[in-house]
């Protein structure tokens, strides 16, 4: 598994940032994050202990099933399915659908590293 590079940005700073690509006037540097957290908040919320817990948990018992996986984590379904979506969102699991229907989550990466430049003068996503 490959580790993942975030950042954080504001809704403001990533839309400067998209469309500076789009015009062909900012191209990423290599080494930049691929994925961007709007907040600190949002990030530590994706990430919260008990959210890498479940990534362990889905990584050392490859559930089958989002049952499955509720079983062995001990969270409710609803719950667990939002939890996963808004990993999903950001890349950090793959909900595949299999044959029968089911959903089997699956971990992308072992690390996420965060970029986060103190200095706003040194902030990443400024084309």
């Amino acid at each position: 598994m490959k580790t993942l590079k975030v950042g954080i940005a504001s809704y403001q700073q990533m839309k400067e940032r998209s469309m500076a690509i789009a015009r062909g006037e900012y191209k990423p540097k290599r080494g930049e994050p691929k994925v961007w957290f709007p907040s600190l908040e949002a990030f530590a919320g994706i990430l919260s202990e008990g959210n890498r817990e479940l990534l362990q948990i889905i990584i050392d018992n490859q559930p089958e099933s989002m049952t499955e996986l509720a079983e062995l984590s001990g969270r409710k379904p609803s719950s667990l399915s939002r939890t996963l979506k808004s990993m999903a969102h950001y890349g950090l699991v793959d909900l595949q659908k299999d044959k029968k229907g089911r959903i089997r989550p699956r971990v992308n990466y072992k690390d996420v590293v965060l970029d986060l430049p103190i200095s706003k003068s040194q902030n990443a996503v400024a084309a």
